[in-house]
């Protein structure tokens, strides 16, 4: 019997992901705010990365959809700037999957400009009903993620 003495390490409560995404100077309305839709794009780039970077990313028959999606609008970002987009896992469930968002200026450490939630569920689009989440999606998940541990 051939066991992997490493298995793959599966998603955890804490584990995070990070993408910088840059403002464009399109993204501001009049007064150099970025505007308020486009932090839910930033968020959207964010989680597309880390799906597609897992392999999650359009299936024919299964896959992921956005049953919530929120946004604390905390500072405005203003242009020019690059947006950290960090998603950490606050809740796995039989197939939903619920991230805390945190949007931050990168070089500003002076706390968050946003703070937000997603929740994700794990479809059948076939049968149009949630289904439960794969090991193997999790696993994909978890390798594109920093450990909780880690930070």
């Amino acid at each position: 019997m051939n066991r992997d003495p490493h298995p793959a390490r599966t998603l955890q409560v804490g584990d995070s992901h990070q993408v910088d995404v840059p403002m464009r100077w399109g993204d501001a309305d009049a007064l150099n705010h970025m505007n308020n839709t486009v932090y839910f794009r930033m968020i959207e780039e964010a989680r597309v990365q880390l799906l597609r970077g897992a392999g999650l990313g359009l299936p024919a028959e299964r896959g992921f959809i956005v049953a919530h999606a929120s946004c604390d609008f905390l500072r405005a970002f203003t242009y020019p700037c690059c947006v950290r987009v960090t998603h950490r896992v606050a809740r796995i469930g039989r197939s939903s999957l619920e991230t805390e968002l945190v949007l931050d200026k990168v070089g500003d450490d002076t706390g968050p400009y946003a703070r937000g939630r997603s929740v994700l569920v794990w479809m059948d689009y076939t049968v149009n009903r949630s289904a439960a989440l794969p090991a193997q999606a999790l696993q994909r998940l978890a390798a594109q993620c920093a450990p909780a541990a880690s930070r």
